[in-house]
């Protein structure tokens, strides 16, 4: 293998990895802030003792978090310093603005909310993992920001004389109709993924101490379920929404990636969707059969009709050929282009059917005993995380062989486009890119050990016996001793 194939492995596992932490903490800060809020305004210990158990999980996936992210960046100055050279000036800059503005905050009053339980008052103390829900959301905001104007650049010009992009709009580029699309639907999935995390560890240890007959103590998890539930719900339906526009963004601005998800070799009037397509699948689109398909209904989700004419991966081959050159194949990889986006919203399934049990079997204040129920919590907590994943897998596998997508109209946007080939770095050589792929896969897979063992330990202690209000308020009001405390550590 090449440096070219070697460099795209290796983003696209450290990539793939990082993106696994992403959604958890995106989702769960906001729902760790909310559980604190209710503790706050009804002073009930539950909330508290919730706050507590899932800002322990919450810390640890934030760390493992970051750690991975911190890659990214190199790989942007050295394997792919070519596309850095192009593009640096416009997808720098809300790169920049993620780090100074909202990383920084999210970092800053999370040390906060670590340290300050006992220091800070009680409403100030709530106040900063706000700031940290906020800036969390704030930060895929601007990371999001960069990703879409590699799907649909804007705000750019050509400059031929340094052949580099400049921006001369970031209004444009923060603005980005691509970037408004996609931005409520990678949150709202975040939020599935943190609903669906925290019902299913709620959901299993209400199920055991109902079984332990111990009812008082499932009663402290039961609003956990309920949260988590209403969380997925109202997620569930933004995702739809979100996921409705954003597909006929991408039938406009990228119609071979739509294709390509749908196997539409040929083009044709109301196009099916393709529930099971089997076959060769690869790129000469020959030897493959639809099995099971929905007639029209890929016409409508591309533009409301559905008699509406779509043209196929062949057409869009020759297509692009045209506009951008002969002897490039402008086809992704029908296969993982295809499955992908299928298991992208298959997985959502499991969230699903969390909610639906649990919203039937803890209707009327009841608590749940089933032993199916506890397992059925379990096996639905991975199933977000892994649709989040291969979500990130089509999006970014559906736009090869483009690093930058030109936009679809005749000129593109001011000639301002990037093949991934020509994106890779010429000075580094495919085993110095190995070494560094070997390296990093070793070291991710002791860290994906660490973080699996470091969660599971913790979610198997459960919500503590009981908790104290540790405020300063709480504090004078009991009478206890005034005068500065020890800096410690929360948990």
């Amino acid at each position: 293998m090449d440096a070219l194939d070697l460099a795209r492995w290796q983003f696209g596992i450290t990539t793939v990895y990082h993106f696994i932490f992403v959604p958890l903490t995106i989702g769960l800060a906001p729902l760790v802030a909310i559980m604190q809020t209710l503790w706050v305004r009804t002073n009930d210990e539950r909330w508290l003792r919730l706050t507590k158990f899932f800002g322990k999980l919450l810390l640890i996936n934030f760390a493992i978090g970051v750690a991975t992210g911190i890659v990214q960046e190199f790989q942007f100055g050295m394997n792919w310093s070519e596309y850095s050279r192009f593009v640096g000036d416009v997808f720098g800059a809300p790169l920049a603005m993620e780090a100074l503005a909202a990383f920084f905050v999210e970092s800053t009053f999370l040390g906060l909310w670590i340290f300050g339980w006992d220091k800070l008052p009680k409403k100030i103390h709530l106040a900063t993992i706000w700031a940290v829900a906020i800036a969390t959301n704030l930060s895929a905001y601007f990371i999001l920001a960069a990703n879409s104007w590699m799907q649909h650049p804007v705000g750019t010009v050509f400059n031929s004389e340094t052949g580099r992009a400049e921006m001369v709009d970031i209004g444009a580029v923060l603005t980005n109709v691509t970037l408004l699309a996609a931005f409520p639907h990678t949150i709202t999935a975040a939020f599935l993924t943190a609903g669906t995390f925290v019902a299913g560890i709620a959901g299993w240890w209400m199920v055991r101490l109902v079984r332990a007959g111990d009812e008082e103590g499932a009663r402290v998890y039961r609003p956990a379920v309920v949260l988590g539930v209403v969380t997925m719900l109202i997620s569930g339906v933004g995702i739809g929404a979100s996921g409705d526009w954003q597909a006929k963004l991408m039938f406009d601005q990228q119609p071979m990636k739509m294709a390509s998800a749908e196997a539409l070799c040929v083009g044709e009037n109301g196009a099916s969707f393709s529930i099971l397509t089997v076959g060769d699948l690869t790129n000469n689109c020959e030897n493959t059969a639809t099995i099971i398909e929905l007639p029209g209904v890929t016409s409508f989700l591309a533009s409301g009709d559905f008699d509406s004419y779509l043209p196929g991966v062949d057409e869009l081959q020759e297509r692009s050929e045209a506009l951008y050159g002969e002897g490039v194949d402008y086809r992704p990889n029908l296969m993982v282009t295809y499955w992908s986006f299928r298991l992208m919203i298959g997985l959502g399934v499991g969230s699903a059917a969390l909610a639906l049990a649990a919203l039937w079997l803890m209707r009327k204040g009841r608590l749940v005993g089933n032993r199916w129920f506890g397992t059925l919590a379990l096996l639905a907590i991975p199933t977000p995380f892994l649709a989040s994943s291969f979500g990130w897998v089509f999006t970014e596998m559906g736009r090869q062989p483009w690093v930058v997508a030109p936009n679809p109209n005749p000129s593109g946007v001011d000639g301002v486009w990037m093949l991934t080939a020509r994106g890779v770095s010429t000075s580094v050589s495919g085993g110095m890119v190995l070494t560094s792929l070997l390296a990093f896969t070793a070291l991710y897979g002791v860290l994906a050990v660490l973080w699996f063992r470091l969660m599971r330990r913790y979610a198997a202690h459960g919500v503590s016996v009981a908790e104290r209000d540790p405020s300063p308020e709480a504090r004078a009001a009991e009478g206890a001793a005034g005068g500065d405390q020890p800096l410690s550590f929360a948990y």
